[in-house]
């Protein structure tokens, strides 16, 4: 019973920050999902897959798994790199760069 404690990345479909701030602890799945023939559904009999718990810090999601026994690794959230251009600056009329398209 492994879990992991990860930080969210936003989503490609939002552009602020909703959500990233809070620590995720989830359970690795122990048991290989199968595909059910009749249907195509795909399924899972490990039901630790649907637990997961939110906490503000990583020290307290860390706190959690040692008090209680979880064996958990941490994986540090990647910083997106600052863009320093505005989209105005893209038709400005001084433009350094030249014009693309």
């Amino acid at each position: 019973m492994a879990a992991r404690i990860y930080r969210p990345a936003r989503t490609a479909m939002q552009s602020g920050k909703a959500g990233t701030k809070r620590w995720v602890l989830e359970f690795e799945p122990e048991v290989p999902r199968e595909i059910e023939p009749l249907m195509g559904y795909t399924s899972s009999s490990d039901m630790k897959q649907q637990v997961r718990m939110r906490f503000a810090t990583m020290e307290d999601a860390v706190e959690y798994a040692e008090r209680n026994g979880i064996a958990f690794r941490v994986q540090e959230p990647h910083e997106p790199r600052r863009r320093r251009t505005s989209y105005s600056d893209n038709f400005r009329f001084d433009r350094r760069q030249s014009w693309t398209h």
